[in-house]
């Protein structure tokens, strides 16, 4: 077989157990790579539509597909392995109810159907032909049908009454291998369910090998594939990925053929020795077994029947679990035809018979050199929470930590004293109800700031069961780089702007001073020209305009300058300890008159510490914040504006504006702080960059988050004052 660059792509519908069948599918992968000696790489799909995209536009070697897709897609593919379960090529559908509330075909009308997906072939096609072909009208049958993605979440509806009925696979239709299914995903609560009724047989669902694959390409991989429970494999514990006991190709001919099982000539022996070693009684699948003859066995030492090296060290296990009186278990290696193999053995002592003088010993033993080449690959994916060296935490929708790693405990030590009311915890919920992440996929919605440390939350939702994957990442060094780069920035261009306001101010003064000199001499003359009747009162009053609107740039120009010194960062003046609120209630009463018709204004003033700072400065932060709010919201439709006041977990005191605006892109936002960033044509872009500085200074913090057509939030989080100074005054919350 070549040994192209480029990986199999082996793609696999979407997974019943979320952890488990993505831990399943990245073993089953590694093993195929060593059985081909080429790379393959395996995903689950998101969806079965996905999945369908996959096969239509044949961009991967390997699906795992459907019933219905391996037939669809067999006369152009390379081949179509149907799997094996129970002996059979063949499953059908159980359709379930509550024990307690019995259901039967002539008593669905108004049932409420919990169905898998659309394209589930024993989740929802399977039954749903099986009602239509027997005449049960659906439409008139069921008042309610949903789809669940899963057959455990379907089966869970079933059982907490959100639903009537649903169905599920079964390999024979019969209770028993029903109930063997359901107690793997229910345990006890299997009980509370009952078939009440099963479909007739379809092809099993299957692996389709693409005509991406060379033909020489296929005929390997159909090889390997086939041969996964053959001799020395010991890897059917990986094909609990497919629930499945092997594959064999399909025929093509006929879609309700009996399959035979695949050979199962996994090495194994099993072997009843008496006191002395000797053999007693013998099984295995062969007359040989690891390379030795077994005819005549009995009788012999099992030293004789399998070498000094490979009996060594099951006489010794049996020795010990004979003196020890119960029983043991050893792995050993030996050579077998040049190679060396891998041997998993397990003793046991058995109850003495009627006059026997000793009790005999039962050794079974395995050959497990394939799948021990596993356990270092598994090793590694079991220990990647353990070992991964930033905080890692999952928790269920409702915020109950369900696994936390070492490093989560180390750098949050109250994350289990404070469980769901942790503000990692609640970040992550509040970050998971805003953003909907695109099939499965991470976002990062933020950082969170905690304990005087910067961290970057990844967050994944976890479908079966329900939940959240949290990464957090310490990025500290990072922002207070940044922050100093930022404040090198600004305070280079506040040293430029000091030096070239000093060099405007008195130009723009005499400036100013002649325009309205000028102004008002031509207003008099205009008056005099008017009282007169003169024609020319029309061209006088023409350039009194004028002169009011340059006048008036060179206003603006004045107040630009003025907030350009402002980013030199000189010391602040009147420093004090204020209290927030009424400087923020000053703020909104100047606002008040610039809200524009449709905004409502929400208040949510809690209990906050006093700060020290500039009055006057903070003031002017919370007018520009107020201001830029104001301004992103318009249109017909009813916006709010909501202000609110907290205290941070770790005491510092925290103004958030938020608004209903249209909001940023993502490129703005990162510098939006930055002088002369705007998306407003009526904003010179400063008010913000101001307020960076001003805030900055007090050694506090401004932040922004934006999503273009939901509103943007900033928040000023500023260091409390000392504790001795001011004691924080609660406040209620209202709506105006």
């Amino acid at each position: 077989m070549s040994v192209p660059a480029t990986p199999i792509r082996f793609v696999l519908a979407p997974s019943m157990g979320e952890v488990k069948e993505h831990v399943r599918a990245e073993l089953f992968g590694r093993a195929l790579t060593q059985r081909l000696g080429r790379a393959v790489v395996v995903e689950i799909a998101p969806s079965f539509e996905a999945l369908e995209r996959e096969l239509a536009e044949e961009r991967a070697e390997l699906v795992w597909g459907t019933a219905e897709q391996c037939t669809a897609f067999e006369p152009r593919a390379r081949a179509v392995l149907r799997a094996v379960r129970a002996g059979r090529g063949e499953y059908h559908a159980a359709l379930l109810c509550r024990a307690s509330q019995p259901l039967s075909l002539e008593r669905l009308q108004g049932a409420r159907a919990a169905w898998v997906a659309p394209r589930a072939t024993a989740g929802y096609l399977l039954p749903i032909r099986h009602l239509s072909e027997r005449g049960v009208s659906l439409a008139e049958a069921f008042s309610e049908e949903r789809f669940f993605g899963t057959y455990r979440k379907a089966l869970l509806a079933v059982l907490s009454g959100e639903a009537d009925l649903t169905a599920i696979y079964t390999s024979h239709p019969e209770e028993s291998t029903v109930r063997a299914f359901l107690a793997e995903h229910l345990g006890a609560d299997e009980r509370r369910l009952t078939p009440f009724a099963y479909t007739g047989p379809t092809p099993a669902d299957g692996l389709i090998l693409t005509s991406r694959l060379t033909e020489d390409d296929a005929a390997v991989l159909v090889s390997a594939l086939t041969s996964l429970t053959d001799r020395t494999g010991g890897l059917e514990p990986l094909l609990g990925l497919f629930d499945s006991e092997g594959f064999v190709p399909s025929s093509g001919r006929g879609t309700r053929r009996r399959r035979p099982p695949p050979s199962r000539q996994t090495e194994y022996l099993a072997v009843e020795l008496d006191a002395h070693a000797r053999c007693l009684r013998v099984w295995t699948p062969g007359d040989e077994v690891f390379g030795q003859d077994l005819r005549d066995a009995e009788g012999r030492s099992l030293e004789d029947v399998l070498g000094l090296e490979a009996a060594g060290p099951l006489v010794a296990l049996a020795r010990a679990a004979r003196h020890g009186g119960g029983s043991g278990r050893v792995e050993y290696r030996a050579q077998v035809a040049g190679r060396t193999h891998w041997f998993a053995a397990e003793a046991s002592v058995r109850a003495r018979g009627p006059g026997a003088e000793t009790a005999p010993t039962m050794l079974l033993v395995r050959d497990v050199t394939e799948l021990r080449a596993q356990e270092e690959p598994l090793y590694r994916l079991a220990s990647f929470p353990l070992l991964h060296p930033e905080p890692m935490l999952e928790v269920g929708p409702d915020g109950l930590l369900r696994y936390a790693n070492p490093a989560a405990h180390l750098a949050f030590p109250d994350l289990l004293s404070r469980g769901a009311r942790h503000p990692l915890v609640e970040a992550a919920l509040a970050w998971s109800r805003q953003e909907v992440p695109p099939d499965g996929l991470g976002v990062t919605p933020g950082v969170l700031h905690l304990n005087q440390r910067s961290w970057e939350l990844t967050v994944f939702p976890l479908l079966d069961p329900e939940g959240l994957r949290v990464f957090a990442k310490d990025i500290t060094a990072r922002k207070r780089m940044e922050a100093k780069l930022k404040a090198d920035r600004l305070g280079a261009l506040g040293s430029l702007a000091a030096a070239v306001g000093h060099e405007m101010g008195n130009p723009l003064a005499y400036m100013l001073a002649n325009l309205g000199f000028a102004r008002e001499e031509l207003q008099r003359v205009g008056e005099s020209l008017r009282a007169q009747d003169n024609p020319l009162t029309r061209d006088v009053a023409e350039v009194v305009e004028a002169l009011v609107e340059a006048a008036d740039g060179a206003g603006r120009l004045k107040t630009i300058v003025q907030d350009l010194r402002t980013l030199s960062r000189a010391p602040l003046e009147h420093h004090q300890t204020i209290d927030v609120t009424p400087v923020l209630e000053h703020a909104l009463g100047i606002l008040r008159g610039d809200l524009r018709p449709g905004v409502r204004l929400e208040r949510d003033f809690r209990e906050v510490p006093a700060v020290v700072g500039d009055e006057a400065r903070l003031g002017q932060v919370f007018v520009n914040l107020l201001l830029n709010a104001s301004q992103a919201m318009s249109g017909g439709a009813e916006h709010v504006l909501r202000v609110a006041t907290y205290t941070a977990p770790t005491g510092e005191a925290v103004v958030e504006v938020q608004d209903t605006g249209r909001g940023m892109p993502q490129e703005v936002l990162a510098r939006l702080f930055e002088p002369f960033c705007t998306i407003s044509p009526s904003s010179k872009g400063l008010g913000l960059s101001v307020s960076y500085a001003i805030v900055t200074g007090l050694g506090g913090t401004l932040s922004a988050t934006s999503r273009e057509g939901q509103g943007t939030t900033l928040t000023v989080v500023l260091p409390a004052a000392p504790a001795a100074a001011h004691e924080a005054r609660p406040l209620g919350s209202d709506a105006i």
